[in-house]
């Protein structure tokens, strides 16, 4: 009886395994050299009588054995045929299944928005179908050099409309090309972090402030120093009496990331005198400068910057939605050029379709239309959860509802843990957040942070009562 190659390794291909045939036949014949049943320049058969052999496609044999030679196992020799490599040092590590660890299992990313939860606009009523269309629409555009690296800086195009949108609805002057698109305002942080400090500089950040923001600036190594907040916003005295050459302050003015609270007009002034006067630097953050409710809208800090000191930056994670990962900034002329050399450094630029459709959605209206569509229901969704949660919880709640905003501020006389009321929450499936995880330093105040954008009227009285059976 002849010896085939198949009948000497023993080789048998499993069709129903998980693993490819190719990779089976590549794992036998590997091994067989590493154990030395195949012995250096012995000849192995021709690519055709092995399939014939194991019964598989040629193809399979041929991607088997060029992929053994590419590694340098086997050595083809043209006529002569195939043979195992006659340099092969044959004390080769046998490659052995590794076991899979067991995991626990991953809990699936929620579908929809948890109640009470924190930076999320109305996801239920964002326009998808028009959103969809524009996607179609230019997705095929997409063509040429649409398809290359995008602009570091963004497109030309989103820029020009951002520029004009800004000049419009909040008061900033600025041109087109002071405009830098990022990938949400943490990108954005963390560029300007990268462009302006140095490990150990001093930086003003409210406090409370956001959490996320602080984490940015401490990765940078930046000294923070808590600036206390209260009804007039943070307080600039303190700061220039306690780090009056700080490099940088980070501000919400529009609506204070933790309290709500604006930023007086006189903080304002003393503010930008301070950065004139230290040739420092502020990050205006207008997160939700939008959403105001009582009265006009606050303009941007940045509107009264005449020293140019104010690096303006924006987000469309709470106009629109957090999934498209884009924000923009305004970069002061004298920090311009470096600003650019840092963004091409950071990346090659921002996703390309989501910045096409956005410069649409901006361009034909319908920004502005879906802000004020978004204002009126926040302002209807904001009362109505105010009002639901004094009924729920009568006298044992304190609350101010300030004038914008995508959040209310609950405080809980009976107690002063607020983390403990998080923890009984959360358990019920609700998603406050607890104010004293917003201070860097000592806590001062303490009390429950409830998002009503995700929350309908309608469902209002439901939520408030489940909140209250969840933490009394």
């Amino acid at each position: 009886m002849v010896q085939t190659l198949s009948t000497k390794l023993a080789i048998t291909l499993l069709a129903r395994s998980s693993m490819p045939l190719q990779e089976q036949l590549y794992q036998r014949i590997r091994t067989a050299i590493a154990k030395r049943q195949l012995i250096a320049g012995e000849r192995l058969p021709s690519a055709r009588t092995l399939a014939s052999e194991l019964g598989v496609a040629r193809g399979t044999v041929d991607t088997t054995y060029a992929r053994l030679v590419g590694e340098g196992y086997l050595l083809t020799r043209g006529p002569a045929g195939t043979v195992v490599s006659p340099a092969l040092q044959l004390d080769i590590p046998i490659r052995r299944p590794i076991r899979a660890r067991a995991r626990p299992p991953l809990e699936p990313p929620p579908t929809e928005p948890r109640p009470f939860q924190m930076g999320l606009p109305a996801l239920d009523l964002f326009p998808r179908a028009l959103w969809a269309r524009l996607t179609a629409r230019a997705a095929k555009r997409l063509v040429g050099a649409a398809l290359a690296y995008p602009v570091p800086q963004g497109l030309p195009d989103l820029r020009e409309e951002v520029a004009a949108y800004l000049a419009v609805s909040r008061g900033v002057p600025c041109r087109a090309e002071q405009v830098i698109i990022t990938g949400g305002y943490q990108a954005g942080l963390r560029l300007i972090a990268r462009l302006l400090l140095r490990p150990g500089d001093d930086v003003w950040f409210e406090e409370p402030g956001y959490f996320l923001a602080r984490r940015t600036l401490e990765t940078a190594s930046a000294t923070l120093l808590p600036v206390p907040v209260d009804e007039q916003g943070m307080d600039v005295a303190f700061a220039r009496k306690n780090a009056p050459r700080a490099r940088l302050a980070v501000v919400t003015p529009a609506h204070q990331s933790s309290l709500g609270v604006a930023l007086s007009l006189a903080r304002r002034q003393q503010l930008l005198a301070w950065a004139t006067d230290a040739s420092a630097w502020i990050v205006e953050d207008d997160y939700d400068g939008e959403f105001h409710y009582v009265g006009r809208k606050l303009p941007a800090l940045k509107s009264l910057d005449v020293a140019d000191r104010v690096i303006y930056a924006g987000s469309f994670s709470k106009t629109l939605f957090p999934g498209l990962r884009l924000g923009y900034l305004v970069i002061p002329d004298a920090l311009l050029e470096q600003a650019l050399q840092a963004k091409q450094t950071d990346s090659h630029g921002e996703p390309i379709l989501g910045q096409m459709v956005i410069t649409d959605f901006l361009s034909q209206g319908h920004f502005g239309r879906h802000l004020k569509r978004m204002r009126t229901l926040y302002a209807a969704r904001r009362d109505a959860l105010a009002s639901a949660l004094r009924d729920a919880f009568g006298n044992r709640i304190a609350m101010t509802v300030q004038p914008g905003g995508m959040h209310l501020l609950a405080r809980f006389p009976d107690t002063d843990n607020d983390v403990a009321l998080v923890r009984r929450a959360e358990a019920r499936g609700l998603a406050p957040v607890a104010l004293s995880s917003h201070y860097l330093g000592r806590t001062r105040d303490r009390g429950l942070l409830l998002g009503f954008t995700n929350i309908a009227e309608e469902q209002a009285s439901f939520w408030a009562k489940a909140l209250a059976r969840a933490i009394q």
